[in-house]
């Protein structure tokens, strides 16, 4: 993790936005733009055709994706890279947010509300649960930055204060808190609590994770998929998990 870095990132992008002649949010949402700066600076390597798509970075070695979610479009981009190249996905989550609403018609915006959840790497689950088929390619890592942020959302929604159903605009990264990097399947033992007790349920492993057992609903199952963990039998109505012997050692 590179705070330095960052900055310059972001503060590279800012002034962009502000060059009529430069790229912006139109184009190119900020964060999207601020996390391709930082993984790459140099933009002779941003925006690389290769094998039919167009790769976010391409240093000549390794290819770096920039994903905001929605990852089943990942999956096409996978099939092609990973044969070949090494692929790393950049997944950003918000750490800290700040939520700010925006009327389409006035362009008034709201004063900032602080998002309740403050984001980790379990959030990130969700979405690599549709890239599972490819979690295991040692051609695949990950790097998750924890970042602080407003996000800006259009009263567009269909609920009678407009903000239900809602549209994101965009997010305005403010600081890198953290950055979780997975090279290998292995290194997703690191989101397995330490204190954990085995052999334990989803709701055991939510609560020494604390997060919500919605949540563990998705982390624990893909882990079972990676072989981190293993079904070893019941309780009741609740399958029990342990860590598989291979992973002891790391935990």
């Amino acid at each position: 993790m590179d705070k330095t870095a960052f900055e310059n990132a972001k503060l590279k992008v800012l002034l962009k936005q502000h060059d009529p002649h430069g790229f912006g949010t139109l184009q190119e949402k900020t964060v999207h733009a601020v996390m391709k700066l930082y993984y790459e600076p140099d933009i002779d390597y941003h925006e690389v055709p290769i094998e039919g798509y167009i790769a976010d970075i391409y240093t000549g070695k390794r290819i770096i994706e920039i994903q905001n979610g929605n990852f089943n479009r990942l999956r096409p981009k996978l099939e092609a890279f990973l044969p070949l190249y090494p692929v790393t996905v950049v997944y950003p989550i918000p750490h800290v947010k700040w939520v700010i609403w925006m009327d389409e018609t006035t362009g008034e915006l709201s004063s900032k509300h602080k998002s309740p959840v403050i984001g980790n790497i379990y959030h990130a689950f969700p979405e690599l649960y549709k890239i599972k088929a490819f979690l295991k390619n040692p051609n695949l890592s990950f790097a998750f930055p924890l970042v602080d942020m407003d996000e800006y959302r259009l009263l567009n929604g269909w609920s009678k204060n407009r903000k239900r159903g809602s549209s994101r605009y965009d997010r305005m990264p403010l600081e890198l808190f953290d950055e979780i990097v997975i090279e290998r399947v292995e290194d997703f033992m690191q989101v397995v609590p330490y204190e954990l007790e085995e052999p334990f349920t989803i709701k055991e492993f939510a609560r020494a994770a604390k997060i919500h057992r919605d949540l563990a609903s998705s982390v624990v199952p893909l882990l079972k998929e990676m072989d981190v963990v293993r079904w070893v039998g019941k309780r009741g109505r609740e399958y029990l998990y342990e860590v598989t012997p291979e992973q002891l050692c790391k935990k």
